[in-house]
């Protein structure tokens, strides 16, 4: 009985996999071209643009090691509507192109394992014949080498910088090479990848234009952030802009936004300067989960448990602490600082991004990919069926689809659209094209969300999103205007919601939630507040939901009613579409088998925040 189950097992992991998802081949003689836009008109009052500030490609070395091929020139291609070929061997595009991206390699000897390492991960099979051919128990075999057999050979450093040099110099080629002022930007950037203990500090730095260091400034340098900082001060000394867009907090162990300095210094004035001035916006949508806020930060928050991947990023399980890892608890925290010290060092505006590692942004649920080729490239490998690994060895079924950038900037050129982030006029997505406008003023027309100059208005009287709101004696509360529309290819908007988050006068942080706009006509409950569900359509085992419930807009012109003039405060917006089905869920079907949990998710928007600041300051 013993060895006739002993077979049974051994002819079931030899037996090759049914994947789907590697269908039909990638054929580049049938593969879709780059989408030409029309031009996007200057706008003063501003035009929504989307884009992914955060690609990997074959040149990064993590990218290189689980499968990808592709390079910086593939990224862009897929970035503008082409489709291009996955390290999986299918071919993959997304719906509607991007208007602007920036391949963000690693630094940290950038192309030197691909350079080192000419041949296929496996030599004899590309991976897609793996997966098709090979059972389980080959692919997990398959799997431990990919992951365990490449290390960069550092004898002769020279060698080393020399490759560097060369792939630092593609990345420059292939950005000038895609860059089309009006239709679609590019930005020359890579990754600082400070990662001490296994904490999550990686930050992605973003040019301005063409003006661009010899060599990028890496871990290798340091790890340390205020010595990045200053680089980059440097480099702005010589002509070079630039910023840095941290990520990742949620691993990064409660240090991303810590109370101390990186060698646990107190921090002072200089360093908040320091920090702002570098650092305008934080990256809080991506792959690897959410960075927004963790149930533990935030009890009360019935949303707070979105996408979390709290953990860091360790060869073992281990958690990360929440303190110090989400930009809500740093908003507040920054308040603190200002309110107690005189200086705020977490001013910053949020947008989303990929971090994916196979030259794409896989950004919609329905159409996803995964992040590392050899560990969650096709269905079966995300959901493990096409592996036999412990379910924690499983990561990616733990990680997200990608988010996206949204910047409100006059054109759609570097110099807007760098412009605008460092102004903080940008917002977050979980991946959907949810537009969102935010405001905050003095005595807004009542009529003001009606009216066809509400931006225009509500830009005189106030500041946008990622402003400063400073007090106006004898005004009272300021009020706040909210506007959001569904994307076209996503689900119905549930709620509006305005965070708050306010010290009280002992500098103690506190935060609150309002419901400013809800769908269906619903209503808080009178006696406890609680807002009912909006429901939930989807078809689990199907894959499939419909926009029968929630609104295609919503609106709010709100004011704080516990206002005190005296604190400060800071408020951002949150747009919560209708449950939909997670990319897990298509793959569930796909391979007809049971969807893991979380079956369904909540898509939204966030925006920058604005900060209330008191009259004495």
């Amino acid at each position: 009985m013993a060895i006739a189950l002993s077979l049974g097992l051994m002819q079931l992991a030899c037996s090759p996999v049914d994947d789907p998802s590697v269908q039909p081949p990638f054929n580049p003689a049938t593969a879709q071209a780059p989408i030409k836009k029309d031009v996007v008109a200057a706008n003063s009052e501003r035009n929504l643009l989307w884009g992914d500030l955060h690609i990997h490609t074959s040149l990064s070395t993590d990218g290189f090691k689980t499968g990808t091929r592709a390079l910086p020139e593939q990224a862009y291609i897929f970035a503008k509507g082409g489709e291009i070929e996955h390290a999986m061997g299918y071919g993959i595009k997304i719906h509607r192109p991007l208007d602007f991206a920036a391949v963000t390699d690693h630094a940290e000897y950038l192309g030197v394992l691909r350079h080192q390492n000419p041949d296929s991960p496996i030599k004899k099979k590309s991976l897609r014949q793996r997966m098709l051919e090979d059972g389980p128990l080959q692919n997990t075999l398959m799997f431990i080498k990919t992951m365990r057999g490449y290390t960069v050979n550092v004898e002769g450093g020279g060698d080393i910088d020399k490759v560097s040099s060369k792939a630092w110099q593609q990345v420059i080629d292939t950005a000038e090479r895609h860059n089309d002022p009006g239709r679609f930007t590019t930005f020359i950037g890579y990754e600082w990848t400070s990662m001490p203990d296994s904490k999550n500090l990686h930050r992605n730095i973003i040019f301005r234009n063409s003006q661009v260091p010899q060599a990028p400034f890496s871990a290798l340098d340091s790890e340390d952030p205020r010595e990045l900082w200053q680089w980059l001060d440097g480099m702005r000394e010589q002509g070079i802009d630039s910023l840095a867009i941290p990520h990742n907090g949620n691993a990064s162990g409660g240090r991303m936004y810590d109370s101390v300095a990186f060698d646990g210094d107190k921090l002072d004035a200089a360093y908040a300067d320091l920090r702002n001035r570098n650092e305008p916006v934080s990256e809080i949508f991506q792959g690897k989960g959410a960075s927004e806020t963790h149930p533990e930060l935030s009890p009360d928050d019935e949303f707070a448990g979105f996408e979390l991947y709290d953990q860091l990023l360790a060869t073992r399980t281990i958690k990360s602490e929440p303190k110090g890892s989400y930009s809500r608890w740093a908003l507040r925290t920054g308040l603190s600082f200002q309110h107690n010290e005189g200086f705020n060092p977490f001013e910053f505006g949020v947008i989303g991004s990929s971090d994916s590692h196979t030259a794409s942004t896989p950004h919609e649920e329905f159409n996803y990919n995964g992040k590392l080729p050899v560990v969650d490239g096709t269905a079966g490998l995300r959901l493990g069926k096409s592996v036999l690994l412990p379910d924690e060895f499983l990561v990616g079924k733990k990680w997200s689809s990608a988010g996206l950038a949204a910047v409100w900037a006059e054109e759609n050129t570097r110099e807007s659209i760098f412009n605008a982030i460092r102004r903080r006029e940008t917002y977050a997505t979980s991946g959907p094209r949810i537009l969102l406008r935010f405001f905050g003023g003095w005595a807004y027309p009542s009529d003001l969300l009606e009216r066809e100059d509400r931006v225009s208005i509500a830009d005189k009287s106030g500041v946008p999103m990622g402003g400063v709101l400073p007090a106006v004696q004898g005004k009272g509360a300021p009020q706040f205007a909210v506007w959001a529309m569904k994307d076209s290819l996503s689900g119905n908007l549930d709620r509006i919601q305005i965070i708050k988050a306010w010290v009280d006068a002992g500098g103690e942080p506190h935060e609150a939630i309002y419901n400013v706009a809800l769908s269906d006509g619903r209503q808080p409950d009178a006696v406890t507040g609680k807002v009912p569900a909006v429901g939930n359509t989807v078809d689990i085992e199907k894959a499939t939901y419909t926009n029968t419930i929630g609104d295609t807009q919503l609106a709010a012109l709100w004011q704080d009613p516990d206002f005190d003039s005296t604190l400060n405060a800071v408020y951002y917006a949150r747009v919560i579409e209708i449950p939909t089905p997670r990319w897990s869920t298509y793959d569930a079907a796909l391979l007809q088998v049971e969807a893991p949990e979380p079956a369904t998710i909540q898509e939204r928007a966030v925006s920058s925040a604005i900060w209330y600041q008191p009259a004495q300051q």
